[in-house]
């Protein structure tokens, strides 16, 4: 292998920026470039979000083409990509872009709410695994109720990976993993279920072929590469999900329990039949491989609450930062690692354990800080506080899992952190106390893209090897193991206090991305002494 020997390029559509990033024959990282961008609200249609086809095409081929000029003449020898889940395209006869949506889509809340009364959420999660809340049914029933012109001119629907294969090759097809995330899926069969697309007013005949991840879809048309700088006809592959990809970038053992931690957190096991929680709880989609599948819990806004408060309370950490040589998020990491566990009684309350049928979140907050002593109530007392609230919420899920799988999820007491969120040095020491696990962290946080890379690798008859054995290994710290029982217990307490106070008629109360609060399911009574839980 040579310096001028090809590359494999991973696409990747995330919920916070389009990032192109190009694996040598060894799993190398060679180039990368990205370009963070956001979605926007839907005027009228509060918790409404549209995914910009046009500006989102421009992020991801301007990072393309800035990672192909880099290689100096390298060869792209195939390309796959990977998205966040749940967020969909539609197109007309001529493959045009009607209608776009990410996964921060929340405005079909009422029509999830009728599929609850008209019993078909109930066959959805029985045959699909997933819930109403998130995923394709509401929202194609909010078009139709809204704009019925774009339902009578849809031709063809597809994933946002699915989008991103469509625009490099000008092909429609779909693959398990994103297609699972319809909740259109029969995950018995890895395939479309008409009867579901039937039941919900999707016309069966729009739907794409499914193919394998891993299969080849097309070349790269002469559109696509007048915009991406990639050469016409180089092999575009099926990817997949972006969970579904870290897990098969990181070759996760079946069973063993991950988080993979991005802009939301996903903590999740790979199975070995499509194993759906009695309870509701978490979702089950499709993995990578034949006859494997996953089951998660979604933690939301963890990374993406870091995000945020970088960008409004820390602008100075961005050019501390890089005059250290260094990123903004580690040194926040680094304020935040001189507070003690607890965070000095600043608590976030940000995500709710994942309870996919009646879904309640609070409104973001931050709760238990002393605005009469900014020593202790600093911006590291703040930023411990995010992390912590996603290591709590991602040790419940582990805890279904683990129920879910009679034990064996946890019987390694072990979980691997992957994502971005795993760069960080404190996060990983946060995960290991709160949740009684060692901590496995892979040696890079691009388990999403490598696992694309892979894939794109397979389609051709190569192979890259997955990602190398842990980097770190964290052991939960016996003394801040003690104080993460009472501090979790705490921390849901809070949670379930603060989510009170908000009811059905006050804006404030916080419903994740697409989830509908459903038919029957009724937010708990406000306390009677709130203050009693925050002591």
């Amino acid at each position: 292998m040579t310096a001028s020997g090809p590359v494999f390029l991973a696409i990747d559509a995330g919920t916070g920026s389009a990032r192109a990033l190009a694996f040598d024959i060894e799993g190398r990282l060679v180039a990368h470039a990205s370009q963070e961008w956001s979605h926007a609200p839907v005027p009228g249609h509060p918790g409404g979000t549209v995914f910009d086809t046009d500006n989102g095409w421009n992020a991801i081929s301007t990072s393309i083409r800035t990672v192909v000029d880099s290689l100096d003449g390298r060869p792209v020898a195939a390309v796959a990509a990977s998205s966040m889940r749940e967020g969909f395209v539609l197109y007309d006869a001529d493959g045009v872009e009607l209608w776009a949506c990410p996964n921060t889509d929340g405005r079909a809340r009422a029509e999830a709410d009728d599929l609850v009364r008209e019993g078909i959420a109930d066959e959805i999660y029985r045959i699909a695994g997933d819930w109403v809340s998130i995923t394709a049914p509401s929202r194609v029933r909010w078009i139709a109720r809204h704009r019925p012109d774009i339902i009578a001119r849809a031709r063809h629907i597809g994933m946002l990976s699915d989008w991103v294969a469509t625009r490099l090759t000008g092909r429609f097809v779909t693959e398990p993993t994103c297609g699972s995330s319809s909740a259109l899926f029969d995950l018995r069969t890895r395939g479309w279920s008409e009867d579901l697309a039937r039941a919900v007013g999707v016309n069966p005949g729009i739907l794409p072929a499914v193919v394998e991840c891993g299969a080849v879809i097309g070349g790269v048309t002469a559109a696509a590469a007048a915009t991406t700088g990639l050469p016409a006809g180089t092999p575009v592959v099926a990817g997949g999900a972006d969970t579904q990809l870290a897990l098969h970038g990181i070759d996760a053992r079946p069973g063993a329990p991950t988080i993979v931690a991005g802009t939301f957190w996903q903590t999740t096991a790979v199975v070995a039949e499509p194993l759906i929680d009695p309870e509701r709880r978490l979702r089950t989609l499709c993995h990578v491989s034949p006859n494997t599948w996953m089951v998660e819990g979604i933690g939301f806004l963890s990374g993406l609450a870091m995000r945020w408060f970088r960008d409004a309370m820390c602008p100075d950490a961005v050019a501390l930062a890089a005059s250290r040589g260094t990123s903004a998020f580690a040194l926040m990491e680094e304020w935040a690692a001189q507070i003690p566990a607890g965070s000095n009684g600043v608590i976030a309350a940000m995500a709710n354990v994942m309870q996919a049928d009646a879904w309640h979140q609070a409104a973001p907050a931050f709760v238990g800080f002393d605005i009469n002593d900014a020593a202790t109530s600093s911006r590291g007392a703040f930023i411990r506080a995010i992390e912590e609230a996603a290591a709590i919420v991602a040790a419940a899920h582990l805890d279904i899992l683990s129920a879910l799988t009679d034990g064996r999820a946890l019987a390694e007491r072990t979980v691997t952190f992957t994502g971005g969120s795993s760069a960080g040095t404190l996060w990983p020491r946060v995960i290991a106390d709160a949740t009684g696990l060692d901590t496995l962290v892979t040696p890079a946080p691009e388990a999403t893209s490598y696992g694309a890379a892979r894939l794109a690798a397979r389609g051709i008859g190569a192979s890259l090897p997955p990602m190398g054995h842990p980097d770190r290994i964290v052991h939960p710290d016996p003394s801040d193991r003690d104080a993460y029982r009472e501090i979790s217990a705490r921390w849901h307490r809070v949670y379930r206090d603060v989510m009170s106070i908000s009811g059905d008629d006050l804006p404030a109360l916080f419903t994740p991305p697409g989830a509908a609060r459903t038919a029957g399911a009724e937010l708990p009574a406000r306390p009677a002494h709130l203050a009693e839980n925050l002591g």
